[in-house]
């Protein structure tokens, strides 16, 4: 007895004298423990099971989410977080369902292109009307960008407007390091940016050339994302200021265009990295025909909040944010119509889940508070997000920073994280601070060619000026070949990825995705507590936004 009252006596006295950080430390350790692989897993299998019919906006699957999501964060001790007293914000939307009368037809004298719907292009309308037609002249514009600080523009030389135009996907991969991002995708080589440089030079039509490599994703990931309903905000315009009609075509299509317009594909694109590209006219008439159907929608961003400790600072918010929806009930791959959307993104929610669980169970909350922000139509154009950019629930000045998930790890523990787009903050410092307690190591992004850092939900808190890190997994397993991270990942692109195939699987090993979701409880405990904010870094494209708020 007098042996475990003199061990006592030694940890009370170590406890006394221990500094404050120490002990905080250990409470610290033992709240990220709380994330639990098992608890984990059935969220997961909940939410990405058929009953929720792969959760698109706007259905069953929606209510479905909402509720169990809402449940889940009553049950960690979340409050409401929209200050109207609900867990949600209600995002209005319009449904539109295009559908071609027939093929798209390209011709050029007496030869002819019929491209077949879903195998060879897709296309839609934006706009609220219950019908569509294209009937103009086909032209070439490069990577259609426009961007002056690098002394680069695609679209000048000819008047576009009423044209047709046909772009190269991604921007221009030139040797020079210093333009456009080098191998890095920059936003002028995104898809909405296309679409918008077409609408600004008043062009019918545009539709952007696929290809699996510089998109990032297969055809078919194409073909199921734009192939059956999808949404939009309806703007005070009308939508008038979309393009009227937007698609993408296959390269094996774009090859037989180039060929009858009297040229090449590839030399195409030789053209168009050359500084002095000029729009080519390709000699060649397009014609399609769809009918539109629409229907005014609304959606729901789901918030919850834990408020924050001290007085003063729990008037600042650092956001979570880990996109709910998925793509519903699609076409039939191998007689599977559910694109459940196990990895993306239900591992997301099921990761904020437990992490409010988490920081519910800390006795003292965090200094400031904490927002759970789960947006819907991510899928769809990362809508819901963007409706909370410009809607914010609270003043946009005082939120510090938004830590976001898109997918977690479920291959088991690695040597290392990623953050997607390292180097644009000082959000980067904290996380290789808490990776190095872990004994980890920070990776950039490993494929900066896919310009992740402008395709998920913490863009548009970027782009409004919020500082934003984005967490992806690492790619150092523990225990496994040096190639098995990056093999692993193209699988899952070309297997998986906006598929009903993206299913919980029999392999999962979440070691790493807790792991992972202890590092991020520690980078926002550590925003949440420290009285100096994130900044952007010097020169980084959001830092102007951010300052001018500030």
């Amino acid at each position: 007895m007098l042996k475990w009252v003199f061990v006592a006596v030694i940890i009370f006295s170590v406890l006394i004298l221990a500094p404050a950080s120490a002990i905080a430390a250990a409470g610290i350790d033992r709240n990220a423990r709380a994330i639990d692989a098992r608890t984990l897993l059935a969220h997961i299998r909940k939410l990405a099971s058929d009953e929720f019919e792969g959760r698109s906006p706007s259905s069953k699957g929606e209510a479905l989410t909402v509720q169990y999501v809402t449940e889940q964060f009553r049950a960690a001790g979340c409050t409401p977080g929209n200050p109207d007293g609900t867990f949600v914000q209600t995002v209005p939307l319009m449904s539109y369902r295009t559908q071609p009368a027939g093929p798209l037809t390209v011709s050029r004298g007496d030869r002819t292109i019929d491209m077949k719907l879903a195998d060879d292009f897709v296309a839609w309308t934006r706009r609220p009307s219950d019908r569509v037609a294209l009937d103009g002249d086909l032209v070439f514009v490069g990577y259609g960008v426009t961007a002056p600080e690098f002394n680069w523009n695609d679209l000048d030389g000819m008047d576009l407007k009423g044209k047709i135009l046909v772009m190269l996907v991604n921007d221009p991969p030139l040797p020079d390091e210093k333009l456009f991002g080098g191998r890095a995708m920059t936003y002028y080589g995104r898809w909405p940016y296309k679409f918008e440089q077409a609408a600004r030079a008043g062009a019918a039509g545009c539709f952007v050339i696929h290809e699996s490599g510089p998109a990032g994703y297969p055809w078919e990931v194409v073909k199921n994302s734009w192939g059956g309903e999808s949404f939009t905000f309806l703007g005070p315009d009308n939508n008038e200021s979309t393009c009227p009609v937007e698609g993408w075509i296959t390269t094996p299509q774009a090859e037989l265009l180039f060929a009858m317009a009297g040229t090449t594909y590839s030399d195409a694109k030789a053209a168009a990295l050359k500084a002095d590209f000029a729009p080519m006219a390709l000699g060649c008439r397009v014609k399609f025909d769809a009918t539109n159907s629409i229907r005014r929608v609304e959606s729901r961003n789901i918030v919850a909040k834990i408020e924050g400790s001290d007085a003063r600072l729990k008037n600042e918010i650092v956001v979570f944010s880990a996109h709910w929806d998925h793509l519903g009930v699609g076409a039939a791959v191998d007689g599977d119509t559910i694109y459940n959307g196990a990895v993306d993104n239900a591992t997301g929610v099921a990761g904020m889940l437990e992490l409010a669980k988490a920081y519910g169970k800390m006795g003292r909350k965090p200094k400031r508070s904490l927002l759970f922000l789960l947006p819907t139509a991510e899928e769809r154009g990362l809508l819901g997000s963007a409706y909370y950019g410009e809607n914010p629930l609270y003043p946009l000045e005082r939120t510090v920073a938004n830590i976001n998930m898109d997918g977690l790890n479920v291959l088991g523990r690695t040597k290392d994280v990623t953050v997607v787009g390292f180097g644009k903050s000082t959000l980067d410092d904290v996380t290789v601070e808490a990776a190095r307690q872990q004994g980890r190591i920070v990776k950039p992004d490993p494929e900066p060619e896919k310009g992740s850092y402008y395709r998920s939900d913490h863009f548009n808190l970027a782009k409004v000026g919020v500082p934003a890190l984005y967490l992806g997994s690492g790619i150092e397993f523990i225990g496994k070949p040096a190639d098995f991270g990056t093999q692993k990942r193209k699988e899952y692109t070309s297997v998986r990825y906006h598929k009903p195939s993206d299913e919980v699987q029999p392999d999962w090993d979440l070691s790493g995705a807790v792991e992972d979701l202890q590092l991020v409880f520690h980078i926002g405990l550590q925003v949440a507590n420290t009285p100096a904010i994130p900044t952007w870094r010097e020169g980084d494209e959001f830092k102007a936004r951010r300052d001018a708020m500030m």
